[in-house]
């Protein structure tokens, strides 16, 4: 049986199979530029942009912008949920938990992107592809 063949990571201009260190940049930033995001709101807008802007040229960047961007809108879903429940105690104690957990995973999948290593959320619902 044949393995399927695996997405060119790196540079589409270059056409080299390691990313670049603007690649590793612009990925890390993907995931990074979320955190100062969120406090206005908007921590889907980093990700969605480098998705729009740097995806073209990069499938690296591309595939960290839209795993950020699946994170992100997990997150909100998370959140949205976490808050309709504090009425009833239970989201006084989830919403915490989600900007940590957002926090954490963000910073790790960063590092990862810095390393110029693919990285996947344990916990993401994958609508963008």
């Amino acid at each position: 049986m044949e393995t399927p063949p695996q997405e060119q990571m790196g540079s589409f201009i270059s056409g080299t199979p390691m990313p670049t260190q603007d690649e590793k940049t612009m990925g890390l930033l993907a995931h990074m530029g979320t955190i100062l995001a969120n406090f206005v709101g908007l921590g889907f807008a980093v990700p969605l942009v480098l998705m729009l802007t740097k995806g073209k040229e990069s499938s690296f960047v591309r595939a960290h912008a839209v795993e950020s961007l699946n994170f992100q809108i997990t997150m909100f879903i998370a959140a949205f949920v976490s808050a309709i429940t504090v009425c009833i105690g239970i989201g006084a104690v989830l919403l915490p938990i989600v900007g940590i957990v957002a926090i954490v995973f963000a910073i790790i999948a960063g590092l990862k992107a810095n390393e110029g290593q693919l990285y996947k959320y344990p916990v993401n619902i994958r609508l963008v592809k």
